[in-house]
């Protein structure tokens, strides 16, 4: 069974970077497909991007040049950097691992996950 742990929260000034860390303590994750998510104060939860067991990524528009996701399977652990931060990006962020039926497909649905880290706090603000 796989347990996630997301780190690496806090705050920054607009145009910064945050590092984001999800490391299993459960089961390794070079099986798993892991997938971003944030939810940010009286908005839905939308996707932030995702990483297939192979490498592949996929990200949101909204975030697609600014965010990068990758993974060290080594240690159990994917990443995500954000730099060129704006207040837009202020949300809790969880990270979510799943094994879709095609390994190369990142789902953009939670549902498609089954397990989840319990959240990391991201503010940029001045």
């Amino acid at each position: 069974q796989v347990q996630l742990v997301e780190s690496g929260g806090g705050q920054v000034q607009p145009g910064g970077s945050l590092r984001l860390s999800c490391q299993s303590s459960g089961d390794t994750l070079n099986a798993y497909t892991v997938g971003w998510f944030r939810q940010a104060p009286g908005k839905e939860r939308e996707v932030v991007g995702g990483i297939n067991g192979m490498g592949g990524t996929l990200y949101s528009d909204s975030v697609k040049g600014r965010f990068t996701i990758s993974r060290d399977d080594s240690i159990n652990t994917v990443y995500l950097q954000m730099s060129s931060l704006g207040s837009e990006d202020t949300a809790v962020y969880r990270c979510a691992a799943g094994i879709p039926v095609l390994e190369t497909f990142i789902p953009t649905h939670p549902a498609d996950y089954e397990y989840w880290g319990q959240g990391a706090h991201v503010t940029v603000s001045s």
